[in-house]
């Protein structure tokens, strides 16, 4: 299959293309820049210089190929519009793939995130819908459920179109900005690793290779319409996460109120992540698509020490 993939330099697509071309798969890579395109060959892939601004190259490239990856995102626009502009950039070059892919069956595999659907009182699962962004729900992440119901609902179109939904904590040897690093970082700064409250809220994470090989079988296999859940671990009480980060770096655990003065001044900008309560499955993605994580779970991967390289204490 030629598949045309943007976003291949970044954490997730960086490890999506020799997962592609392992098996057996001819790869084209989105490149902006000199070094985007040295290491979109660096990885085995073809280069098609251009930028995510150019729809009619999009759509051309996506015309051009067996089926689409995207797994990029306009992070220009963070510090002016933030993740609303990012997601509002988003839409039109989901629209345009349709467009090149309308009628064909091709399949176009996009990232999506994984946030709780509402307060259900159990795991979300992949038969939950992205709500419309103008509901409020506590721990939905919304500005986001705009461009994955416009990919699902490609599927109309005849696209084989579908969303693997990510966790915040995506790990791996390769993982430097991610925000687990973030997470260690604030614990170091702070000389103690917090959570919020109690820490029994539930969070989800996913081994950036086993990312990887569900795109693949999204990609290959995938019915068009479907929500894929790329989770690993399904709900790790926050607290453990912080637990593991203080015995590695030798620092306290401590408790942080959760108040409008207090976890905002441990946590800052993160504060409305880190409170989030994020349970979910992945039953669905497993028996339809035979996907099965290999890799390291989330504490395993920590135990591992690779996030602590340079970063221990005294």
């Amino acid at each position: 299959m030629r598949v045309f993939i943007a976003g291949g330099t970044g954490h997730a697509g960086s490890h999506i293309i020799p997962e592609l071309i392992g098996a057996g798969h001819e790869v084209t890579g989105l490149a902006r820049s000199d070094a985007a395109a040295a290491a979109v060959s660096a990885l085995g892939a073809k280069v098609r210089r251009g930028e995510l601004e150019d729809l009619d190259g999009l759509k051309e490239a996506a015309a051009d190929s067996d089926g689409v990856i995207h797994v990029a995102h306009r992070q220009d626009l963070l510090p002016s519009g933030g993740i609303d502009a990012v997601a509002a950039a988003e839409l039109p070059i989901m629209l345009a793939y349709g467009d090149a892919l309308a009628g064909t069956g091709k399949p176009l595999v996009a990232a999506g995130s994984i946030g709780s659907p509402g307060n259900l009182g159990r795991p979300a699962t992949e038969e939950d819908p992205a709500l419309p962004s103008g509901q409020e729900h506590k721990g939905t992440l919304r500005v986001r459920n705009v461009v994955e119901r416009a990919v699902v609902g490609l599927a109309e179109r005849g696209v084989r179109s579908s969303i693997v939904r990510l966790p915040l904590i995506a790990h791996s040897t390769t993982d430097r900005a991610g925000f687990l690093p973030g997470l260690i970082a604030l614990a170091q700064e702070r000389n103690f690793a917090g959570y919020p409250g109690d820490g029994a809220n539930l969070w989800n994470a996913v081994h950036i290779r086993d990312v990887a090989s569900l795109f693949r079988l999204a990609l290959e296999k995938g019915p068009a319409g479907k929500y894929w859940h790329a989770i690993q671990d399904g709900g790790i009480p926050f607290r453990d996460i912080a637990e593991s980060i203080g015995s590695r770096l030798g620092l306290p655990v401590v408790s942080v109120p959760e108040d409008v003065l207090m976890l905002p001044g441990y946590f800052g900008s993160l504060t409305n992540l880190v409170t989030m309560d994020v349970p979910a499955t992945n039953l669905i993605t497993r028996r339809t698509l035979g996907w099965e994580p290999a890799q390291p779970n989330l504490l395993a991967d920590l135990d591992n020490g690779h996030y602590f390289s340079g970063r221990l204490t005294a």
